[in-house]
């Protein structure tokens, strides 16, 4: 396993979960195999991260887009994420893991979002980790969410428009309560963010890997984050600001 800097790593760290049903398809396996073969990966990070003392781990599970995918594999989807939510509910209780949910949850089936409230109620006194589940999710769609919001709070007279900032925006968004990424990292060799966390990952640091979903491993895991650590986050400023800074 790699060394890595426990002082550095990232408070918050994302995760695009790609390459499940590419992995499947090479093996000439069903691509819900793949996603199967994925849960298993799942566990390992979150495991590992909650381990580390990484605050915030959010992982993009289901996409807006994603409903558009074959409907034999969206119902396999719904159904695998049922079996890992009421599985790893008492994971998370045992690990002092607190779960989160964000996206457009009125688009999920009632079972779904049942075992979703039972497992955020369960876990809602937990103080380690903050596990998010980004579920019929897309950025563009949060993000228009949160205009309707705060047009809603104008027409009502609530809210004068030069009042609206930024950090009012954010409260409008699904993630309040969460520090904006510090870390996104994406697998399958996709270079792209695919509508995932817009507004939040504007000084967000990327990671991209060949290695599909299933086949991360804990070495893995670490290579990208000391490739984290090796970097030098200016946020618009110059280094030679960071460095009178320090």
């Amino acid at each position: 396993m790699l060394d890595t800097d426990q002082t550095k790593l990232p408070r918050h760290l994302a995760i695009i979960m790609d390459g499940n049903g590419r992995w499947a398809e090479q093996r000439m396996l069903r691509r819900i195999v793949g996603h199967q073969r994925g849960v298993e990966t799942v566990r390992m990070v979150v495991e590992q991260t909650s381990r580390m003392g990484i605050e915030y781990l959010t992982l993009f599970a289901f996409s807006s887009e994603n409903w558009s995918r074959p409907k034999t594999e969206v119902r396999a989807l719904m159904s695998l994420l049922q079996k890992y939510i009421r599985g790893e509910t008492g994971r998370m209780m045992k690990n002092n893991i607190r779960f989160n949910v964000i996206g457009n949850r009125c688009e999920l089936p009632e079972e779904i979002n049942r075992i979703l409230d039972d497992a955020l109620q369960q876990t809602a006194r937990n103080t380690g980790m903050v596990l998010t589940l980004a579920l019929s999710y897309g950025g563009r769609q949060e993000i228009v969410r949160a205009a309707a919001r705060l047009a809603e709070e104008v027409q009502s007279g609530v809210l004068q428009t030069d009042q609206i900032t930024e950090e009012l925006f954010a409260r409008h968004l699904d993630t309040i309560g969460l520090p904006d990424p510090d870390l996104l990292i994406r697998t399958s060799g996709e270079m792209r963010i695919s509508n995932f966390l817009l507004w939040q990952l504007a000084y967000t640091e990327l990671y991209f890997t060949d290695i599909n979903w299933p086949d991360l491993t804990i070495d893995q895991l670490h290579r990208a984050l000391a490739d984290y650590q090796a970097r030098e986050r200016r946020f618009g400023k110059t280094s030679a600001q960071l460095s009178r800074r320090n």
